[in-house]
């Protein structure tokens, strides 16, 4: 194609291509210095004229840019936060986990700005001041020091970073409530398309729509059972019961307080009452997710190039994929894995190959068929459980 200036049409925004811009401009140079100049690729003054046509090009980047960030389907960064502003909205920013941990030592020795540190080498914060009790043990809260999904399985959390004179050792009984990355521009388009439903779909949607928006939720599933009897998931008639991943107690309840409809029953095992106005109170129920470790084991072939890094990528995968799960999925089809296990390698030049794949609950008798969870289920992606064979 030629160059052309930058227009827009019923079908959108036009720009010319970098190359166009290029051959424009060699010849308007060839027509003022005459054609027999010479502007081959390695020439100075196509290299010159090369930086500028960059320039140009890189300007109408950033009108395209600009033109994209009308709407929030396409616009990205600060013009997206903007935008969905406008549904009463901002973008969720980074968290982190916390973890219970079990400090052991000498009754009442006093531990300051004390650092934690589990088995991947992350570094977890005490509190400021914390005394080992009369029984010579104290659980207390760390925090991660870097934000974003950091998982802790029990025992993990074991090495003390900062010694004291009478404090010996530190350990994790339960798992870490995860953190939550910083929001990516795909996640944000995702909760602003259910924000724009609440008004013009039904309450359970808006119910939905308000949880989600809610600050630290990741994840989250709401249930009607609009029934006059209990349903075959086992929830209550004439109830909702929402299952939600991540936020505080207290803002998720005022969340589906505001929206649920009228007269409905909540269901779940964490409450919270709300008071109103005038000082009526109402219960809020709601579940929090109960986390299923899976067993998978990937049997694969290798081929020139694999390493050890290879099984480390495959693991990781995988246990991504599990993370990434909704709540509540109705099955996993062990044939999932086969794609994701795959996908770590340039399929064009594969360095290995999946023979077999099993996969089950953790603990459960290994198997091909369908995983089934619960409603109130989510899968966690844990590498301990995760095993690949290479032969």
């Amino acid at each position: 194609m030629a160059y052309y200036a930058p227009f827009i049409d019923a079908t959108g925004l036009h720009i010319c291509t970098y190359q166009d811009i290029v051959d424009d401009l060699v010849a308007q140079a060839k027509s003022i210095y005459g054609q027999d100049i010479y502007l081959e690729p390695d020439s100075q003054d196509y290299q010159y004229i090369s930086s500028f046509a960059l320039k140009i090009y890189d300007t109408f980047q950033a009108i395209q840019l600009a033109y994209n960030s009308r709407g929030p389907s396409t616009a990205q960064g600060a013009a997206l936060a903007s935008l969905v502003k406008l549904n009463g909205m901002a973008p969720k920013v980074a968290a982190y986990s916390t973890c219970t941990v079990t400090l052991t030592g000498t009754a009442s020795t006093l531990i300051t700005n004390g650092v934690v540190q589990d088995v991947s080498g992350y570094n977890w914060n005490l509190p400021i001041s914390v005394s080992i009790e009369e029984g010579g043990t104290v659980d207390i809260i760390a925090t991660c020091q870097t934000a974003g999904a950091i998982k802790a399985n029990p025992g993990d959390i074991s090495k003390i970073v900062t010694p004291t004179y009478g404090w010996t050792s530190v350990t994790n009984t339960g798992y870490a409530t995860v953190g939550l990355a910083v929001e990516t521009d795909s996640q944000i388009r995702g909760r602003q398309a259910i924000s724009t439903a609440q008004p013009s779909r039904t309450v359970l949607e808006g119910t939905k729509g308000a949880i989600a928006a809610v600050s630290g939720v990741t994840r989250s599933k709401v249930y009607e059972n609009d029934t006059s009897a209990v349903d075959a998931k086992g929830l209550p008639a004439n109830s909702i019961t929402a299952v939600v991943e991540g936020g505080a107690d207290a803002d998720i309840a005022q969340a589906i307080y505001v929206k649920k409809g009228p007269g409905c029953y909540t269901n779940g095992s964490t409450s919270v009452d709300i008071a109103d106005d005038k000082g009526q109170i109402t219960t809020i129920r709601f579940e929090r997710p109960v986390y299923v470790d899976m067993d998978v084991v990937i049997n694969v072939k290798q081929l020139t190039g694999y390493t050890t890094a290879t099984t480390a990528s495959i693991k990781v995968a995988v246990a991504a994929f599990l993370d990434a799960l909704p709540l509540g999925v109705n099955n996993i089809p062990v044939s999932s894995f086969w794609g994701t296990a795959l996908a770590v390698q340039n399929l064009n030049n594969p360095i290995f190959s999946v023979t077999s794949i099993t996969a089950a609950r953790h603990g459960d008798p290994q198997g091909t068929d369908d995983i089934i969870t619960s409603y109130n289920e989510a899968v966690r992606g844990n590498i301990d459980y995760i095993t690949v064979n290479v032969t």
